[in-house]
């Protein structure tokens, strides 16, 4: 099978799963389609040669972030009762603010045709490898060592104050 017809599939897929969050009546069911919409995202950027995307997709978003939201939704209380009436100038307003979207979106792939931008210079092996995590590790390592390590530094100086912190505010406390 075709990489091409693989990427259509997964992309008609990711659509659709896009398309239930949005026309899904229930919000548990419409948070677990953002979930498949996630790893269908996340198996665009491995057919696009960008794994560490896929994965930090993966983490942070099908992770992370749809905790987060399903957390929230079991702490509310949601009910036909309590759910707001939408009126007729509302519902007009949100058709012509998406109609205006699609229009905006429609001219930008129009314009772009299809073409794929590359800086000068840089050869066509880099750009078949450039979102490997293999090359991605080379780079931080060799030419951004020096930033790399102030950062790591900066994180870690982050989390011993927010320990410290958290530690003298229970002992006051006490």
């Amino acid at each position: 099978m075709s990489i091409e017809i693989i990427a259509y599939i997964l992309g008609g897929l990711t659509i659709g799963s896009a398309l239930m969050v949005i026309l899904s009546t229930h919000p548990m069911r419409s948070i677990l389609y953002l979930v498949v919409t996630f790893f269908m995202i996340s198996a665009n950027y491995v057919l696009m040669n960008a794994q560490f995307l896929a994965i930090v997709n993966i983490i942070v978003y099908a992770g992370a972030i749809m905790v987060l939201f399903l957390f929230v939704l079991m702490m509310l209380n949601l009910s036909k009762d309590a759910e707001p009436k939408t009126s007729i100038p509302m519902i007009a307003a949100a058709v012509i603010a998406g109609g205006s979207l699609l229009v905006v979106f429609v001219a930008a792939l129009r314009d772009s045709g299809g073409k794929q931008l590359v800086a000068p210079g840089v050869s066509a092996d880099t750009v078949n490898n450039i979102g490997l995590v293999k090359n991605l590790g080379h780079e931080l390592f060799t030419t951004y060592l020096l930033p790399f390590e102030i950062t790591s530094v900066l994180f870690m100086s982050a989390i011993v104050g927010a320990v410290l912190l958290a530690k003298r505010e229970k002992q006051i406390i006490d």
